[in-house]
């Protein structure tokens, strides 16, 4: 039997913590792009975690797949790295959406790698059933038989817990190393299936509080920006719903802002990937909060809701530059 798409990926749950040691576990870092099912052989196949085609924005990476030397279904992340040398996944968005003469221009000026950490099938041998272990042999015998070079990356795999745990140091996550990737080493591959689990590397910060959903009197979330070099607030982030107690406190001492607030007639977006507006009340920006968030970023904003921790008091708002 012969793979064909579309192929649901395997799935990772969230944990809060590595595992305790002498549970068989191997490590891979979890890098901030987008999962990918390829099909490589004389008609390559890009496929995206939910069956959509992407060759089309991906025309490099589809004659990677094409020109492989031998057919195979390989599990991937697809990034695309800046010229500052971190992965870019404003820029992976953008290359996502073009096709035809646009996606060719731009996998010249930024061309996107796969950084593959499981083997499928390969030679019309379908590698499901088999453990992880042997599948990662597999994978890397590929990698060396075929001198495999850019785009092709073999994904970091370890043993070793405190080399994991390093890849969720801040300095990582300002690399595009979203977490980490925990895995049993005898484990099959099940298509759709949560088998693995997934830490994510997070990070206190501070912001100011520059408006809030629901009122100032009774906030439900809290929009937080900081003072660009030219001293206008910029928003980069907001919160998950905010616990009883604190919307409480923070009811207590957040006053409304009238038309001089900088976000008034703004317009932000309720998330990422939606176009519909957040209502929000701005709020005079005079208090900083520590909050603590996972480590993808685009464009200066956080891509996922971040999570309030208290207020700053030892700080004012003038501290908070980005």
């Amino acid at each position: 039997m012969h793979l064909s798409p579309p192929l649901e990926p395997m799935l990772a749950r969230s944990v809060s913590a590595l595992p305790a040691i002498g549970r068989p576990a191997v490590f891979e870092p979890k890098t901030d792009g987008y999962r990918v099912i390829v099909f490589a052989g004389p008609v390559p196949y890009l496929q995206s975690r939910r069956g959509a085609p992407l060759s089309g924005a991906f025309p490099e990476i589809a004659r990677a797949a094409a020109g492989l030397g031998v057919e195979a279904v390989l599990d991937a992340e697809l990034v695309v790295s800046s010229g500052a040398g971190h992965l870019d996944f404003a820029a992976l968005q953008q290359r996502a959406r073009r096709r035809g003469a646009g996606a060719a221009r731009a996998a010249v000026e930024q061309p996107a790698h796969l950084v593959v950490f499981d083997l499928l099938e390969v030679e019309g041998a379908v590698l499901l059933q088999a453990s992880l272990h042997r599948r990662r042999d597999a994978l890397e015998e590929l990698f060396a038989v075929r001198g495999l070079s850019a785009p092709w990356a073999l994904c970091p795999q370890t043993t070793d817990g405190e080399a994991a745990r390093a890849w969720l140091d801040p300095a990582w996550g300002a690399a595009g190393v979203e977490g980490v990737m925990i895995k049993d080493p005898a484990s099959r591959y099940r298509p759709g299936a949560r088998g693995w689990d997934k830490l994510r590397a997070h990070a206190t910060a501070e912001a100011v509080i520059g408006a809030v959903t629901g009122t100032s009197r009774s906030p439900t979330s809290l929009l937080l920006g900081q003072f660009d070099g030219a001293g206008r607030l910029r928003m980069i982030g907001r919160t998950t719903a905010l616990h009883r107690a604190a919307a409480a406190a923070l009811g207590g001492v957040l006053r409304p802002a009238g038309p001089e607030h900088p976000w008034h007639g703004r317009r932000f977006s309720g998330g990422w990937n939606t176009a519909e507006p957040l209502a929000f009340q701005p709020v005079v920006p005079e208090f900083v909060a520590e909050f603590v968030a996972d480590t993808a970023v685009d464009a200066g904003r956080f891509r996922h809701p971040v999570r309030y921790l208290r207020l700053r008091d030892d700080m004012d708002a003038d501290d908070i530059q980005k």
